[in-house]
Parts: structure tokens; sequence; C-alpha cells
């Protein structure tokens, strides 16, 4: 089996691994918003906990979505057409969520936030649960042809692995949002997220643990199961730290639940990046689905320089805003005039620019 296929199929691991436990908890956080926050100043309280960093994470969604493009181009034609309609819908709930951040301060009124609340919450579900069912149906399968076409009408992608792995994003991202709340809030906010993780940690991530146990079971392969059992260790740690109050043992332990858990999923795969449910002949695999070696070694080049730029960043931008906040540090909303709409002639015109 050829390095940079491979290399390139472990790199779109990582990446979605990243993806999913940088963004998991901006998405669990815009899913609470309506189901954990009591008020107003807890809506903003969650907001400002993410507005730093949440368009910085979906780069690993975009990076992770053209590695993809450009060195498995035959996968990426058969996911992307063959699950159009789901992938819509994500888009469209990542839209609307960015939106909603940027302009739910625009106006000082509550009808206007409350829409604006409620693009944050299911724009954020819609994604979570859309991508977790694209995953799930990468790792075990669609109804795809000789051609790597789908065969069936435009919901034949939608069984229960499709399900089960929106629920498993869906899940994870609640409880790693509480966790990263726990860790970053402080105040009534920091109690509540503590004993949302206590309660809801075992419900939440059990989806997930079902679908790489369901892989495990399907491709009987050895390390998966010795990883699983890594990954139900580093749950328990999770709860254990949590109930003693060490917020960030319990959310690193959190991720190293998501990165063992991916790990024994795209393992277990391995070396097949898109099984067909029809015929195994037709699945595809690290090997008829890449695209040529020069390609990839140009890539891996770009990769070398560019990755680390990234991580860099990343990581000054976590440690810049890296410190709690409650509520106390939130002034109330109020009014203010845009400078565009102020004059030196005109300096008391009386515009309204919303309210921060």
């Amino acid at each position: 089996m050829d390095f940079l296929p491979t290399l390139w199929f472990i790199l779109i691991a990582v990446l979605w691994t990243g993806y999913l436990f940088l963004e998991g908890f901006d998405l669990g956080v815009g899913m609470l918003m309506k189901v954990f926050a009591r008020d107003e100043k807890e809506r903003r309280l969650l907001l400002n906990t993410v507005g730093p960093v949440w368009d910085g994470n979906e780069v690993w969604l975009l990076t992770a979505g053209g590695a993809t493009f450009a060195a498995f181009p035959f996968w990426y034609a058969s996911l992307f057409s063959a699950l159009y309609i789901p992938l819509v819908f994500v888009l469209l709930g990542l839209i609307f969520r960015a939106v909603a951040f940027e302009y739910r301060g625009k106006v000082h009124s509550d009808t206007w936030r409350t829409v604006w609340d409620w693009a944050i919450a299911l724009g954020s579900f819609v994604a979570a649960f859309g991508i977790g069912a694209m995953l799930a149906l990468t790792t075990t399968g669609l109804p795809l042809n000789e051609n790597g076409d789908r065969v069936g009408g435009p919901f034949a992608w939608f069984t229960w692995y499709a399900v089960l792995g929106g629920l498993a994003v869906v899940g994870f991202c609640l409880v790693h949002a509480a966790a990263f709340l726990a860790l970053k809030t402080d105040g009534e906010v920091r109690i509540r997220a503590r004993r949302l993780v206590a309660r809801w940690l075992p419900l939440g991530l059990l989806p997930l643990a079902a679908w790489v146990i369901a892989l495990a079971v399907l491709n009987g392969k050895w390390f998966s199961w010795l990883l699983i059992a890594v990954a139900v260790a580093a749950a328990v740690a999770a709860w254990v730290a949590n109930s003693k109050d060490r917020e960030g043992f319990s959310f690193l332990a959190m991720g190293l639940f998501l990165v063992v858990g991916s790990a024994a999923i795209f393992s277990a795969v391995f070396p097949v990046v898109l099984p067909s449910t029809l015929n195994a002949a037709w699945n595809l695999t690290v090997e008829n689905a890449s695209s040529s070696a020069y390609t990839l070694r140009l890539m891996s080049i770009v990769a070398a320089v560019g990755v680390p730029l990234v991580l860099a960043y990343q990581a000054w931008t976590y440690w810049i805003f890296r410190k709690r906040i409650s509520v106390d540090h939130l002034p109330e909303p109020h009014d203010f005039a845009p400078a565009v709409g102020l004059s030196a002639a005109a300096p008391s015109a009386g515009v309204t620019g919303g309210a921060v």
C-alpha cells in the first residue's frame, strides 16, 4: 500500500477529530442557548465564551472538506453527491448560526434577540446532527454502484446509522460544551455546568460509544477494542474529575475520549474510505479513490508549512482568551449611536445603532 494515500487518510481523520473537538463545544454552547441559559445575561455570557474562537474553529471543517477533495476526489464526489440534501441543511444551519452571532446584538429588542437565539440553537443542532450523520455514513456505507454513484432515491442515505451518527455528535457536543462552560465561566453558570456534566455525561456519550462499538463488531479488528477500552477509561476519568471540581482535567479527558474514539472509528474501516452497501467490490479505498502521487506530494509540502501556522495562531487565540468570565463582567444592554450615523454637522441626530 502506498505511503502518501495512507498519510492523507490519517491527516483527514486528524482534521475531522480536531473539528469535532474545537467546534464541538461551540456547537454545543449554541444548542444550550435555549435549554441551559436562564436569562439574557446568561445567554450573552454563553456567547462571549465562544465569541473569540468560533469562526476560527470552522477552519477545520473547511480544511477537512478541501483536503478530501484534493487528496481523494472520488471519495469526495461520491460522498457529497450522495448526501447533497443533508449537506445543504448543514450549510444553511452554519450560515444562519454565523449570521445570528453577528446580528443578535444589533437591535435592543427582546423579540429581535429571541429570533436570533433560535437561529443559533437550531443552526447548531442541524449542523451537528448533519455532520454526525455524514461521518457515520462514511464509515458504515452508502448504496453505491460500480461507478461510485448512489443507487436509490434522494433519501437512500437516511438509515439508522445516519441517525446514530447524528445523535452521537449532538450528544458529544452538548456534554463537551457543558465541560467547556464549567472551565470557562464562574459563578452560578459554572456550578450548573458541572451538574450538567455529572448528570448527562453517560447518556450524552452513549450514542458515540454505540457507533464505535458497531464498527468494531462489523470490522473485527482487535486494536479497535483496545482503543474503545481507552476511550471508556477517558470518559470515566472526565466524569470523576468533574465531580472533584477539576474542570480542566475533565475537559481534557473528554477530548481524549473523542480522539481515541475517532481513532477507533477510522482505524476500524481503514483502508476503506467509503464502503458500498451493495457490493464490497465497489468500496472506495485509499488506493482507488486517491489523487496522483504528484498531487499528494505537493499537498504534503503545503501542509507541512500551513498546518503549523494554523495550530500556532489558534493556540495563541485560546491563550489570549483563557481567563474565566461571569455575568458580572457583562454590562447591561444599551443603545449606542454608530459612528457612520454621526457627522460634525449633526452630532445629536439621535441615530440608534443597536445594543451591546
